[in-house]
C-alpha cells in the first residue's frame, strides 16, 4: 500500500480471547480445558430460567420487536430505567438521559472515540481490556493510570490519582469500574466520595462502569454513581449480559448525569449521540425485555441465587489460595473474577511445569520465548500442564505479574479441584528454577 493504513495502537491484543487460540490447539491435542479466561456465564453452564425464556418468547410474538428502535433506545425501557435510578433519591434523570448501544463494548468504544485525541481518561491499573483498548486507540498513546493496590485489598491509591490529575491537564475524566474487573474489588463509599471530590475540584467528568453493580457479596454493597455524584457531570455504563445472563444479546446503555451542568460535557454527550445516529439504532428485542424481566417477581430471587453461588466460589478460592507462597490473594467481593499477584521477583524465564504429552510440551516451549512476559509464560505452561485457562494479569495493562480467573463454574466440586491443582502448580512452577 502507498501508506501505512493501520492507526497507531494496532499492536494491542485482547488476551482474554487471544488465549483461546492457544487453548483450542491444546484441546485438539487431547487436553481437557478448564475455561477460566472469559466472563461468559452461558459458556460455563449457567442456564436462563424457564420464566425468563417465557417472557422472551412473548416478546418474540410482538411485531415491534422486529422494528428499528429510536436512536437512543426503546422509550418504554428508558423510562423504566430512569424511574429505577430516580427512586434511589440521588441523581435525577429522564428517558432522554439514557442511550442504548449494541453491548457495553460498543458503548465504551463510542464514548472514548467522542473525546478529543489530546484529552485523556485516567483509568485504574490493572484495568479491563476493553476500556484500555478504546482509550489508547482514540489517542494513540499509552494511558494515564492510578494504582489498585493488591496489598490493600485492591483499594485505589487516591493520593496518586489526585496527584496525576493535578499534574496532567490533559486528563478530562476518571474511570471507575465498580465492582472491579479484573480484581473483584467493591469500592467503599468513602473512597468513591473522594473520587467525586477530585472530579469536582479539578473540573472533570466521571465514567463509571457499573455492569456488575448488582453482583456484590461477602457483606459488600455497591454504591452507585447516581447515589454520590452530586452536581458533577458523569456517565454510568450498564448492561444485561452478566445479569440475565445474555451476553449474545449485545445490549448495553449509558446513563448521563448532570447533562445541563457543563457546556463542554453537553457537547461531548451530543458527539456520542451523533455517532450513534450513524447506525440508526441498537437491537430492539433485548431492550424490550428489560422492563419485563427486571420487574418480574422471580428476578430478585434469581439474582440472589447467582450471587450466593459466586460468593461460595469466591470463598473456596480464597481459602485455598491465601496460604499459597509466592502470591498475594484478596477475597473477591463483587463481579465474578479473582486476580492473583505474584510476589516481586519470584518469576523468571527459566521456570517450567512438567508437560506429559511431547507434542503439547513442544508447542508450549515454542510460544514461551525469552521476550514473553513472565506471567504469560506461567499461564501457557499452566495451560499445557493442567488445561487450566486463565488470563495473565499484565494483559490488563499493569506491570504486576499474575493472573485473573473467573468464579463461574457451576460445579463447586470441579471448581475446588481446579483451584487446588492451580495452587500446587504455582509452587511447582516457581520452585522449578531452583532444581
Amino acid at each position: 500500500m502507498r501508506y501505512d493504513l493501520a492507526k497507531s495502537g494496532n499492536g494491542l491484543t485482547y488476551e482474554i480471547r487471544n488465549i483461546v487460540n492457544v487453548a483450542t490447539k491444546l484441546s485438539q491435542a487431547g487436553v481437557d480445558i478448564y475455561w477460566e479466561n472469559i466472563g461468559d456465564p452461558i459458556v460455563k453452564g449457567e442456564i436462563l430460567p424457564d420464566w425468563m425464556k417465557e417472557e422472551l418468547a412473548k416478546i418474540i410474538m410482538d411485531n415491534n420487536a422486529y422494528a428499528y428502535s429510536p436512536t437512543k433506545g426503546v422509550l418504554e425501557t428508558r423510562e423504566y430505567i430512569a424511574a429505577q435510578v430516580n427512586a434511589r433519591g440521588g441523581a435525577q434523570i429522564t428517558a432522554e438521559d439514557i442511550i442504548f448501544f449494541n453491548g457495553l463494548g460498543d458503548a465504551i468504544a463510542r464514548s472514548y472515540s467522542a473525546i478529543r485525541v489530546d484529552a485523556r481518561i485516567i483509568m485504574p491499573e490493572p484495568t479491563y481490556s476493553t476500556h484500555l483498548l478504546a482509550e489508547v486507540l482514540h489517542a494513540s498513546f499509552p494511558p494515564n493510570t492510578y494504582q489498585m493496590n493488591p496489598y490493600k485489598h485492591w483499594a485505589p491509591d487516591i493520593d496518586e490519582l489526585e496527584s496525576k490529575v493535578r499534574s496532567f491537564r490533559s486528563i478530562v475524566g476518571i474511570l471507575v469500574i465498580n465492582p472491579d474487573n479484573p480484581t473483584g474489588y467493591v469500592h467503599t463509599e468513602e473512597g468513591l466520595r473522594q473520587i467525586v471530590r477530585i472530579a469536582k475540584e479539578y473540573d472533570l467528568m466521571l465514567v463509571f462502569d457499573e455492569i456488575y453493580a448488582n453482583m456484590s457479596y461477602n457483606g459488600s454493597k455497591t454504591v452507585l454513581l447516581s447515589d454520590i455524584i452530586g452536581d458533577v457531570p458523569g456517565i454510568s455504563m450498564k448492561g444485561i449480559s452478566k445479569e440475565y445472563p445474555w451476553p449474545g444479546a449485545r445490549c448495553g446503555w449509558i446513563e448521563v448525569y448532570n447533562y445541563d451542568k457543563d457546556p463542554a460535557f453537553q457537547r461531548y454527550v451530543d458527539a456520542i449521540l451523533t455517532q450513534k445516529m450513524s447506525e440508526v439504532c441498537s437491537t430492539t428485542f433485548p431492550q424490550m425485555s428489560i422492563p419485563r424481566i427486571m420487574s418480574h417477581p422471580e428476578y430478585k430471587p434469581y439474582l440472589a441465587e447467582k450471587i450466593k453461588h459466586y460468593e461460595k466460589l469466591s470463598n473456596i478460592a480464597y481459602s485455598i489460595l491465601r496460604d499459597v507462597p509466592y502470591v498475594v490473594v484478596n477475597r473477591t467481593n463483587g463481579a465474578f473474577y479473582m486476580s492473583v499477584v505474584f510476589n516481586e521477583a519470584v518469576l523468571n524465564s527459566k521456570q517450567k511445569l512438567h508437560i506429559e504429552d511431547d507434542g503439547v510440551r513442544t508447542y508450549v516451549e515454542s510460544i514461551t520465548g525469552s521476550s514473553i512476559e513472565n506471567d504469560k509464560r506461567f499461564v501457557y505452561y499452566l495451560l499445557g500442564a493442567t488445561g487450566i485457562c486463565v488470563v495473565p494479569l499484565t494483559s490488563f495493562f499493569t506491570s504486576k505479574p499474575g493472573f485473573r480467573m473467573t468464579l463461574l463454574e457451576r460445579d463447586a466440586d470441579r471448581f475446588e479441584f481446579m483451584v487446588r491443582r492451580l495452587a500446587e502448580k504455582i509452587v511447582e512452577y516457581v520452585e522449578s528454577s531452583a532444581r
